[in-house]
């Protein structure tokens, strides 16, 4: 099984998986944020192609690739649930990611977790995101953008606790 936990920063996702992780026998978080600082390692700006050149690792081309291909060898190797907490806004990244992840397991789960902007603004700032950083700049096109359809499983999450996320996420996954 995997589980995808999308959602702007701030919506709750880091949270919900950690949570939910202890609850799904035989699972592992799989975040691939840390594919991205790699290849911002690896990639100095000036190695990438111009559309490349961007604040933002996932426009990256290798940073869909590898997070497909990776989670596809940690599964085959340690036959593991993946929950993939994840920022993923742009419908290119998304569909490659998603499409990939189906071929990797059939039983998938996508959840978004959506809030206002004030409500993101605020778990910022309760986090100590410095104000007028990039996570508060990414919040606007975030929230509008994972409105659409294709994001769905939708949770609105500005009223809820992160155990009622996580019960939300059980009868979905558990209880279907």
């Amino acid at each position: 099984m995997i589980i995808m936990i999308n959602g702007a920063f701030g919506s709750g996702k880091t949270s919900a998986a950690e949570a939910l992780q202890p609850l799904i026998a035989n699972s592992m978080i799989y975040d691939p944020e840390e594919i991205g600082y790699m290849l911002r390692k690896l990639l100095p700006e000036r190695c990438r192609e111009e559309r490349e050149r961007t604040d933002d690792f996932q426009d990256i081309e290798l940073w869909r690739i590898l997070t497909v291909k990776t989670a596809k060898e940690v599964k085959q190797k340690y036959n593991k649930h993946l929950i993939i907490p994840m920022t993923i806004y742009k419908e290119e990244n998304f569909d490659y990611i998603y499409n990939g992840m189906s071929e990797i397991d059939q039983d998938i789960h996508h959840f978004c977790l959506t809030a206002t902007e004030e409500t993101i603004y605020h778990r910022l700032a309760k986090r100590g995101d410095e104000f007028g950083g990039w996570q508060y700049q990414q919040a606007a096109k975030c929230v509008e953008a994972l409105k659409d359809e294709r994001f769905q499983t939708h949770i609105v999450t500005d009223h809820l606790e992160t155990s009622e996320i996580i019960e939300l996420i059980l009868k979905q996954v558990l209880y279907k």
